[in-house]
C-alpha cells in the first residue's frame, strides 16, 4: 500500500496546475475485477482527448504524461484507443502501476493497482523531478475503477473515471 498528500494554495511554491480537465464515468462492460486496468483505461483515453481538444495542446507539448494504476494491460489498451482517434502517447507516456514496481525482480503480472500507486509515485518520484526542473510541464491522469464488489458478485461491470491535471514549474506553463 502506497500514499500521498499535496497542500495546494494560492501563493508560495514553485509548482503549479495550470489546467484541469475533469473525467466522464465510462462504461465498457467489463465486469472482471483483477482487470481494473480495462475498466479504467476507456475513461483515460477520454479524458485525454476531452484535455487535448480543450487545452488545444498535443502529447508532445509535455515532458511525461502520466496515468494513474493501469498497469500493463490498461496501458496497451489506452494505446490502442488513442491511436483510433489518431493520438499517440507511447514516447511520452509512463503509468505508476508499471513503475512503481519492477517486473523483473517481482511478480506482479500486470503492474500496481490502486490508488497508492499514483498518489507514491507523484508525490515522491514525479514531484521531486519538477521541483528540481527536471520536469518542466506535466500532464497527470489520475485513474479510478468505480467497483463495488457487491455488484461484480452480481455480475455488474466496473465503471472507470480519470481526471487530468497540467502540472508545470512555470505559471501558464
Amino acid at each position: 500500500t502506497g500514499s500521498g498528500a499535496l497542500i495546494l494554495g494560492r501563493e508560495g511554491g514553485d509548482i503549479y496546475i495550470n489546467s484541469v480537465t475533469f473525467g466522464e464515468i465510462e462504461d465498457l462492460n467489463i465486469k472482471d475485477a483483477n482487470n481494473m486496468g480495462a475498466a479504467m483505461a476507456p475513461a483515460a483515453a477520454g479524458t485525454l482527448l476531452n484535455f487535448f481538444k480543450d487545452t488545444k495542446t498535443k502529447p508532445g507539448d509535455y515532458d511525461i504524461i502520466f496515468t494513474g494504476d493501469l498497469g500493463y494491460v490498461g496501458t496497451n489498451l489506452l494505446y490502442e484507443l488513442l491511436e483510433r482517434e489518431g493520438v499517440d502517447i507511447r514516447c511520452r507516456h509512463s503509468d505508476c502501476g508499471t513503475l512503481i514496481f519492477d517486473r523483473e525482480k517481482q511478480d506482479v503480472h500486470a503492474g500496481g493497482s490502486g490508488c497508492g500507486c499514483s498518489a507514491s509515485m507523484m508525490c515522491g518520484h514525479f514531484f521531486k523531478r519538477i521541483q528540481a526542473g527536471e520536469l518542466k510541464r506535466v500532464l497527470y491522469c489520475a485513474t479510478g475503477a468505480l467497483m463495488s464488489p457487491t455488484v461484480v458478485q452480481q455480475g455488474g461491470s466496473i465503471p472507470g473515471i480519470a481526471h487530468c491535471v497540467e502540472i508545470s514549474s512555470e505559471a501558464g506553463g
